[in-house]
């Protein structure tokens, strides 16, 4: 039963850069609003699950937090995986991106109360410069557009609990813009903080 993945995260959510989960502190992890809601979208460059090909494939997870704070794991949660996938794809990435194979997201999946039915959509992918974005048909967008200084120098960070917990070497700061509406989620909702990265995982 073993398991890898390698490919791009992309982070968003409602509070303000810099985003408190980042520092993983828990007395500074307190939510701009009250409340937190975020979108992490993975494209998965390479990997497999028990010797069955993901490479290629688009998954978006929205979360929701009604706070105080993270740790009172009530969140709610959905993950659309791109229509593309057969139903042995669909099975393995759910059980993967929903925590129960282990690995980082096993992190997500302790803090989350109710899973929302897994959705496929198509996941469509765009390339602007600094700017990337994965629409999914009927929810909304995870939207990453990187920061840089006045000599085009981007942010980085290493580190601490975002960075740790997802598995990340590093994450360049990316302000997000993205938007999500479903009718299942306690609300739509826009963010505005971002950062992206690359992940290895296995399990």
């Amino acid at each position: 039963m073993t398991w890898n993945l390698k490919g791009q995260l992309y982070e968003s959510c409602s509070c303000n850069m810099f985003c408190p989960c980042w520092f993983g502190v828990q007395d500074l992890m307190i939510m701009d609003q009250g409340w937190c809601s975020g979108l992490l979208g993975f494209r998965v460059h390479e990997g497999s699950s028990d010797g069955l090909s993901l490479n290629g494939r688009e998954i978006v997870l929205a979360v929701h937090w009604p706070g105080p704070t993270l740790f009172d794991a009530d969140g709610t949660a959905r993950l659309s995986l791109d229509d593309g996938v057969d139903d042995d794809q669909h099975a393995e990435l759910e059980s993967i991106f929903q925590g129960r194979k282990g690995g980082p997201m096993a992190v997500i999946d302790s803090l989350v109360s109710a899973w929302l039915p897994t959705q496929r959509a198509h996941i469509e992918v765009t390339e602007d410069g600094d700017t990337v974005s994965l629409a999914v048909e009927g929810a909304g967008d995870v939207r990453s557009t990187l920061l840089r200084d006045p000599g085009g120098t981007t942010f980085t960070l290493r580190g601490g609990g975002f960075i740790t917990g997802l598995g990340l070497e590093e994450a360049e700061l990316a302000p997000s813009g993205s938007r999500w509406a479903d009718a299942e989620m306690p609300h739509g909702f826009e963010t505005k903080s971002g950062a992206r990265g690359h992940f290895a995982w296995a399990g």
